[in-house]
Parts: structure tokens; C-alpha cells; sequence
């Protein structure tokens, strides 16, 4: 029998390990990446929760192509008019060169999506029992996982928000010592309320008991979300939107989100340059991709975006895992936390999102949308067409930088042949709308050609602020971004089974 790949890119080995696994056991791509979002929850906890959102390209073996967005709403059903106020308040995290204000608290939670994300998916796709899908992730809750350098750097910088509350203190600094690298991190109560999940899914947050405790703790600490807001809320499939590359077909995410858009717009205006002639990162190269930043970012008032907030020196808590089965379906799936709230659902080990007091995804003002409504986000998992065959799964962290680190690993590897690995390791620039920020490594050369369009800040060293790209090529290889603590794993399995298709 032919041998085929199974391929995993994500931002830590435990995650990446854990779709290789249920893919081993019989899983196809959705079953691997499903299980593999239930364990980052607990190996990257500044970056995601089951109280966060997010979203999921999938593309099946029979060719099928669906969005499913399970990403965050507006709060507030069944709330007078005159309660729909922000009640956050800014909490300061001290950064290496700059202080920064994030806002936390109960009025800071969107309505949640990850969770329900998940079970949806699996539902529709997956072929294991629930059950399978949720051991490692109890697993890794009840054992622990150890703290990879990465996670510690986060949890340093967000110790105020980790431990706002009692609960949070339980969990990250108990008896007053706050987690470190390399020390053992546990969740028990996220393995309690796992293990009541994979008997019966009416045990999530979304109904019943739990969602009356949030909506009770939601009303004494002046938050919006309430148990009408949990039982109500949807996934979507939507499909995605698409342009086309060299010949290939894009395919990203839709609006209500904005990422998408954004690249594929990008990806248009390449199209005009011809880089035949050129070398990876030369001057020529460099300055066209940096005017074609520009273009977007003068752009995107034209299309109802908003382009007068300040961009921020921190990269949102964002994650990202890319998928390939081996057997013809892939996954890419992007999700996130924001910074978190602090608040934790009780008993749950679930940490709710902070969207609602995300500037950068309220460009209108907080609170200014109705209750019910799809919060926008420039996540933008994403696929690589030719033809009927799958080039690549590509999808990052990163906020704002997103769409320019998956449009700069995806020029390198369709424009010159680039190996998918040192595409994700080469050197990133950004448009921050004042000046181009940019990492080391570019020639003397290429620096000039950014200076003749703008101001240039030179970062001291590659970092979480350029995003973190986890790509797939299907069959073939898989590259992690190393400023997320990316990890590939892959195996070798026969002719995909018929169990492996749904």
C-alpha cells in the first residue's frame, strides 16, 4: 500500500502530538484538530480557552470547502437599553520598552464560541466518539503539562489578569508562588467538567446550572452576558471567499471578519509584480510588499474599516493548528482568548474572553453593536488551491500582523520554491501605519528599498509581535513559527481508511 502523511503545525509539541495521536487511532483530520483545540486550552492558556472563539476551514476528501465560524458575540439579551454600558476597567501590563492598559472584568466577556465550535465540528465531521477525542485533554488536566518558555513569557506579562480573582490564584499562583518555566502546570477542574462533557454534552456552560451561575455572577460584577445570550448563540458555516494566486485558488476566511478580505486584496495587488527576476527578500521584492501594505492599510477606510486605532505592541492572545490527515482532508483552525477577563466560569477551569473591551475589534466604540451580533476578527485560517488539489493549510496568530504574516510565507513558497519551514522562519516587516516595523535579517539593501516609502523600526530580534504562522503542505511538510513555540509532527499511515471519511 502507498504510504500517506499525516501532518500537524501548531504552537506546541503536546498540541501537535495530540492530533498525530487521534489521527493513529483511526481519526481524520477533524477528530485530530478538534482534540488537538481541547489541549491547547490547557498547553497554552494565555493564548486560548474554551471561553474564548475562533474559526475552522475545512476541506474535506470528497472536496467540500466550509467556514465554520464560532467566534465571539455581543452580550446582553434580555438587558434594558440602559445596562448595555462597558464595565470593564484597564488593568496595566509592564512590557520590556512600554506600559500598556488592557481592558479586564466581567463587562469585558463576549459571548463565548470555542466550545460549542468544537462540538459542532466534531459533530459534522469527526469519526470517533466524543469520548476519544476529550481523553488527552483530560489527560493533560489532570497530569499536567509542563510550562514551555513561551507560555511562561506570556504568563509573566499577564500575572494581573491570571490572578485577578481567587480562582485564578488557585490555579497559577498557589500558596503565593506564580508559575514558572519548566514547572508543572495543572487544571483539575477543567478535567472535572471534561469528563462530565464526554458523558453527556448538555454538561457544558451553555444551558442549565452553569449558565445560571454565569448570569448570576455576570449581575453582581456589571457584566452584559446572560444565560439567554449562552443558549441562543449559533455556529455558522459560511463559505469562505476566495481569489486567485500565480494560478491557484486563495481560499480565507469571510466577512463579518475582515482578515480574510484584507489578504486576498493584498494577494491581488502581487499579482501585478513579477518577482521571475528576483531573490527571495531582495530590495525589489521588499518594497513591493511593503507598497502593497501601505495600499491596503489607505485602503481599508474605503471598506468600512477603521484605521485610526493605534496598533498595539502586544500580539492578542491568539492560536493557531494546521491539519492534514493524509487522506485527503485538512483542517485550519484559529482561535483565541483575547488577553482573558480573569473571570472563570465556576468549577470549570475556564477563563472567559475579554473581547468586548478589545478597541481593535469595536472600531464604532464598546458596546455600540446590539446583543446577538458576530464580533469581527482579522483570523483568517486558510487554504492554497491547484486545481482540485490542496497546496497548502496555512493559518497564524497575531492580530493586525495576521494577514501580512500569512501573505509574506505564502509569496515566499509560491513565488520561489521556498522550503515551507524557512519560509515561516524568514524575516516579517509590517505597516503599523506610521512606520514599518521589521525583523532582523533583511540586507542593507532591502532596508533602503522600505526607507524610500516610510519610516523603519528595526525589532532587536525576531518575536510573538510578527504573528505565528503554522502551516501544512499536504503529504509533503509542515512548518511551525518559532516565535510561537511552533511544532511539527507527522506520521506515515496506509491508504486511508473508509472510517476516516464522513
Amino acid at each position: 500500500m502507498t504510504p500517506h502523511k499525516a501532518i500537524v503545525a501548531s504552537g506546541d509539541p503536546l498540541v501537535s502530538d495530540t492530533a498525530i495521536q487521534i489521527i493513529r487511532q483511526g481519526g481524520n483530520a477533524y477528530d485530530g484538530i478538534i482534540a488537538a483545540g481541547f489541549v491547547s486550552a490547557i498547553a497554552e492558556p494565555t493564548l486560548t480557552s474554551l471561553g474564548g472563539g475562533g474559526f475552522l476551514m475545512a476541506r474535506t476528501s470528497e472536496g467540500t470547502t466550509k467556514l465554520f465560524d464560532f467566534f465571539t458575540n455581543t452580550p446582553g439579551q434580555g438587558l434594558p437599553a440602559s445596562d448595555l454600558q462597558p464595565h470593564f476597567y484597564p488593568i496595566t501590563i509592564k512590557f520590556a520598552n512600554s506600559d500598556q492598559d488592557f481592558n479586564i472584568g466581567l463587562g469585558s466577556v463576549a459571548v463565548p464560541g470555542t466550545l460549542k465550535g468544537f462540538l459542532h465540528v466534531h459533530k459534522r465531521l469527526g469519526v470517533l466518539p466524543l469520548k476519544e477525542i476529550l481523553a488527552p485533554a483530560i489527560h493533560y488536566a489532570k497530569n499536567g503539562v509542563l510550562l514551555s518558555e513561551n507560555q511562561s513569557t506570556f504568563l509573566q506579562l499577564l500575572e494581573p489578569i491570571m490572578t485577578m480573582t481567587d480562582t485564578g490564584r488557585e490555579h497559577y499562583s498557589p500558596g503565593g508562588h506564580y508559575f514558572k518555566h519548566g514547572e508543572t502546570l495543572t487544571n483539575h477542574d477543567l478535567a472535572c467538567f471534561l469528563e462530565k462533557l464526554a458523558s453527556n454534552e448538555e454538561h457544558s456552560f451553555y444551558q442549565g446550572e452553569l449558565a445560571s451561575r454565569i448570569e448570576q455572577d455576570m449581575l453582581h460584577g456589571q457584566g452584559l452576558l446572560t444565560a439567554a445570550d449562552l443558549k441562543d448563540y449559533q455556529v455558522y458555516e459560511r463559505d469562505p471567499i476566495t481569489t486567485q494566486y500565480r494560478g491557484k485558488q486563495f481560499i480565507t476566511n469571510p466577512p463579518p471578519s475582515f482578515g480574510g478580505s484584507l489578504i486576498t486584496h493584498a494577494l491581488q495587488g502581487l499579482e501585478h509584480f513579477d518577482f521571475s527576476s528576483c531573490a527571495p527578500l531582495s530590495p525589489e521584492y521588499v518594497h513591493a510588499h511593503a507598497a502593497v501594505m501601505q495600499h491596503i492599510e489607505n485602503g481599508r477606510q474605503n471598506w468600512g474599516m477603521d484605521t485610526s486605532i493605534p496598533p498595539k505592541k502586544f500580539s492578542r492572545g491568539t492560536t493557531h493548528i494546521s491539519v492534514s490527515d493524509g487522506s485527503g482532508n485538512v483542517a485550519s483552525m484559529t482561535c483565541s482568548n483575547g488577553e482573558g477577563s480573569g473571570y472563570f466560569i465556576p468549577g470549570t477551569g475556564i477563563m472567559l474572553n475579554n473581547m468586548m473591551g478589545e478597541d481593535d475589534l469595536h472600531p464604532n466604540g464598546f458596546h455600540s453593536e446590539p446583543p446577538g451580533q458576530r464580533v469581527s476578527s482579522m483570523m483568517s485560517p486558510s487554504l492554497l488551491l491547484e486545481g482540485d488539489n490542496i497546496v497548502m493549510v496555512i493559518g497564524s496568530g497575531g492580530s493586525k500582523r495576521i494577514r501580512t504574516a500569512i501573505t509574506q510565507v505564502l509569496s515566499l513558497v509560491v513565488d520561489f520554491g521556498m522550503n515551507l519551514q524557512e519560509a515561516v522562519n524568514a524575516p516579517r516587516i509590517h505597516w503599523d501605519e506610521k512606520m514599518f516595523q521589521v525583523e532582523p535579517g533583511f540586507t542593507e539593501d532591502s532596508l533602503n528599498a522600505l526607507r524610500e516609502l516610510g519610516e523603519i523600526k528595526i525589532s532587536p530580534m525576531k518575536n510573538v509581535y510578527f504573528g505565528g504562522v503554522h502551516a501544512v503542505i499536504p503529504k509533503q511538510e509542515g512548518g511551525a513559527d518559532p516565535r510561537r513555540g511552533g511544532a511539527v509532527k507527522s506520521f506515515s499511515l496506509p491508504e486511508c481508511s473508509e472510517s476516516q471519511s464522513r
